[in-house]
């Protein structure tokens, strides 16, 4: 072939990529009603799953629990802090390879909303921003301030560049449809006066000057200008308007549940008071709308902030932090979002006409010409059931709930009937095993190992002055750990050493936490909480005549992640004084003190698996109990099974711990109040995180996810740093395990099997944990059966053959789905009352 041939074949292959490029590429706009992706108006739900916060053997997993729930986006922030640990350092690999997550979110055929911020707040460390940034002169976060928005735009820049290298944005044929700059700035831009406007408005113009082909949003930030969107984050964004009227209502932030601090209660939010707000903003006109989060997962290493926020960041959401369903709410929502489809274009297409059918009791009907209708029917009252008349028809409608009637008619759902299946799941222990043969493999036959932190300054003291400075400024974050020495002579003349009362010794603090030593031996722990940082102590201590060495190992629990200025809250001891001595009260505010930062073992590197070899561990053939400032090394063999395991730290005090030098998180077994929680929550009327807590006067936390793909077949290298004390032999490993599977539901349920709404049936549906099937059924009655799960019993009327009708269909199953029908059961059986079907099974 000559040259010009040759030629003419190459720009022929140019050109055909070019076409095939453009077919893949996805033109992404908006007007009032909706997104609008290549031409068609979406209704879109998004899941929000963080990528740092689970590991990347969990991504595909749990991309593929949300597709089957419903979901067709996947939302996650882009955490600036753990990309870019040091100016101009980047890291994107392990849990923070956000192209690997990206791709996994393609892969599925799911689209994305990134939030890149930078600013993330998510309970996240310093709200996701580098603590270095803070030290670099003249910054001020989140402002008109020019070394910030110089860092900003740069990490900015470096992610919109990754991106597009991956082709990951829609207008390349990605799965990119939104991205996100900023975060809930609204609330704070007047407290930066003409700084923040402007900040706003520069925040604005650099994300568009990013040129991605998709549009922008900024949540919570009502003066967002035009072109970016505002949207909402809430409990309930049905009375959300967008900025301008040519823009779609779009909800970032759906909290389905809400985080833990330790020593704080458990609070929960039901299945039908989300599946409620969900669908009130879809009545609403609303056309997107994401969980925040739908998978919470957890913060490993020292990534939570807060302070105080928990390690698991489990969020009561509908995936579980361990990455499973988590019943009923999953399959509720499962089921809404199935029905809210239903209504799609009848949605985007049409404008609702209000229909009041009460005091507290509305409908919005969305129909046209050709024959399309649907109708949401609300009863917005959050005490009784009413009855209403809608186009001559009656329907009753629970108190605070939702009916969806996609065709105008016939009600496929209600948010407050929940006929999804519940599960118990509980928490397996399982003894340690070591990695060796043994005679007798039990907890005793473990090596362990231990290393002694010294009791306040170790190795050469970092400086030495006169008072006290901030405990953050001097870590910079490096460590949670900040040691503080002074000494104090003792008259043998003292009074106190006669009589045996004790001085008493009262520490100010800014937050978070402290241990007090005297002479080596802990006198006392005290700390903030996740209300009130700041905190007094107030105590005995146990002098002697001479010489006595006062040592405070002061302790951050993780950085503030939000608020105006919330870069300045500073942590640390700021005031200490002695009562009970001859000469008075004896300020010590001003002695001399020492400083070290972070511990021996960090500095020795004593978590990491291979560094761990090398140190100077001492081997014990008992562990050490109640030892504070003690490592604990031992190596074990992986639990048995496939479930996922978390370590059981309840008869541990407080510390960090790791597995094979990856960091498993601060553990703390702080006990939540004995008040204020509630045995069952009443889903009706507008939620708040008090409104359901449980787990009164129990641990916030006990277990600590410890992901399957960290462990080894063998030879895994368990560490613990042990701050004030514990009992190591009680630790365990647990698996978390279904221990029972039931459904419910009566046989006049809102339910369809097909999308022919006039063929629909009730219908109860039983799914097993991945790779387990129903291998047996418990209970199983058609009729008026009654109790709860594990608490079922037959009632007068019963179908005797249930159990075998539901063996023939559902035995060795995954999935099942079985209709209350006559051609399964004897629906003639006591005429003239609503029959029910309750089941129990064993997965396995």
């Amino acid at each position: 072939m000559g040259s010009s041939g040759c030629t003419l074949f190459l720009l022929c292959i140019v050109w055909l990529y070019i076409l095939l490029f453009a077919e893949a590429a996805y033109n992404v706009t908006y007007d009032s009603k909706s997104l609008i992706i290549d031409g068609q108006r979406k209704l879109l739900i998004s899941a929000a799953i963080h990528y740092p916060r689970s590991v990347p053997a969990m991504w595909p997993g749990l991309v593929k629990t949300a597709k089957e729930g419903g979901v067709d986006v996947i939302e996650t922030y882009v955490f600036w802090n753990g990309h870019e640990p040091s100016p101009g350092n980047y890291y994107f690999g392990g849990r923070y390879d956000l192209p690997k997550f990206v791709k996994i979110v393609q892969d599925a055929g799911m689209l994305l909303i990134l939030r890149i911020g930078p600013f993330v707040a998510a309970e996240w460390n310093f709200g996701g921003i580098p603590v270095w940034l803070h030290y670099v002169p003249g910054t001020v976060f989140r402002t008109d301030n020019e070394p910030f928005k110089h860092y900003m735009q740069n990490f900015t820049t470096l992610i919109v560049n990754m991106m597009k290298k991956d082709k990951f944005f829609a207008s390349q044929g990605g799965p990119i449809i939104l991205a996100q700059v900023e975060n809930e700035y609204g609330y704070y831009e007047a407290a930066y006066g003409e700084g923040g406007k402007r900040y706003t408005q520069w925040a604005a113009k650099m994300a568009l000057s990013q040129n991605i082909g998709v549009p922008w949003i900024m949540c919570q930030q009502w003066d967002a200008p035009d072109p970016v969107i505002n949207t909402c984050n809430s409990f309930y964004c049905d009375d959300f308007k967008p900025s301008y009227p040519t823009m779609p209502k779009i909800w970032t932030e759906n909290w389905p549940g809400w985080f833990k601090t330790f020593g704080g209660r458990d609070p929960h939010r039901p299945a039908e008071d989300v599946a409620y707000a969900v669908a009130r903003f879809f009545q609403k006109g609303g056309s997107v709308h994401n969980y925040y989060m739908y998978h919470g997962g957890t913060n490993f290493g020292r990534t939570s902030g807060g302070p105080f926020i928990t390690t698991s960041y489990d969020y009561d959401a509908p995936v579980d932090e361990y990455g499973l369903p988590r019943f009923p709410k999953w399959g509720h929502l499962k089921e809404l979002h199935r029905a809210i489809k239903l209504c799609e274009r009848a949605l985007l297409n049409n404008k609702p006409t209000l229909v009041h059918l009460g005091p507290k009791q509305e409908a919005d009907v969305y129909d046209d010409q050709s024959g399309t209708c649907a109708a949401f029917i609300a009863n917005l009252d959050d005490k009784d059931e009413k009855t209403v008349q809608f186009r001559n028809v009656s329907y009753t409608l629970p108190a605070w709930s939702v009916s969806i009637l996609p065709d105008c008619k016939n009600v496929v759902f209600n948010t407050a009937k929940v006929k999804s299946q519940t599960s118990t799941i509980e928490m397996v222990p399982e003894l340690l095993q070591p990695s060796m043969v043994s005679p007798n493999k039990d907890l005793k036959a473990l090596n362990w190992e231990i290393y002694v932190e010294k009791v306040s300054i170790w190795g050469k003291p970092d400086f030495t002055i006169n008072g006290f400075v901030d405990h953050i400024n001097t870590t910079k974050d490096t460590t949670d750990y900040l040691w503080h020495t002074t000494s104090l002579f003792v008259d043998e003349n003292e009074e106190f050493l006669k009589k045996g009362n004790k001085p008493t010794l009262l520490i100010e603090s800014k937050g978070h936490a402290i241990h007090l030593f005297v002479n080596g031996i802990l006198q006392a722990s005290a700390s903030g909480n996740g209300t009130v940082s700041p905190f007094k102590f107030k105590g005995p201590v146990s002098l002697k005549a001479g010489k006595n060495e006062i040592a405070i190992l002061s302790m951050t629990v993780g950085l503030q992640n939000a608020g105006s200025f919330y870069e300045w809250v500073g942590a640390g001891v700021t005031n200490v004084t002695l009562k009970g001595l001859k000469h008075g009260t004896i300020d010590l505010s001003n002695a001399t003190w020492t400083y070290k930062i972070g511990l021996e073992g960090e500095h020795l590197r004593l978590y990491d698996a291979d560094a761990s070899k090398n140190a100077n561990w001492t081997k014990v053939s008992e562990p050490p109990k109640n030892q504070p400032l003690t490592w604990y090394k031992a190596v074990v063999d992986a639990p048995p099974g496939d479930e996922p395991v978390a370590l059981d730290m309840v008869h541990m005090g407080k510390g960090l711990a790791w597995l094979n030098g990856e960091q498993i998180g601060r553990y703390w077994p702080r006990k939540a109040p004995k008040d204020k929680c509630v045995k069952t929550c009443d889903y009706r009327g507008k939620f708040n995180p008090d409104k359901c807590n449980m787990g009164c006067g129990q641990p916030t936390q006990r277990w600590y996810h410890v992901p399957r793909s960290w462990f080894k077949s063998s030879g895994n290298v368990l560490v613990m740093f042990e701050e004030k004390g514990g009992d190591p032999t009680q630790i365990r490993f647990s698996r978390r395990k279904l221990s029972a599977l039931c459904a419910h539901v009566a046989e006049d349920h809102p339910s369809f099997v097909t999308n022919n709404l006039q063929k629909s049936k009730a219908n109860l549906e039983l799914k097993c944990p991945m790779n387990t099937q129903i291998s047996a059924f418990k209970f199983a009655s058609y009729g008026t059966p009654t109790g709860t799960c594990q608490s079922f019993a037959v009632g007068e009327c019963h179908d005797p053959n249930s159990t075998a009708i539901l063996e023939k269909l559902c035995l060795n199953k995954n999935v099942c789905t079985v209709e209350l029908t006559k051609e399964n059961f004897k629906t003639e059986l006591c005429p003239g009352i609503t029959k029910k079907l309750a089941v129990e099974v064993t997965c396995s």
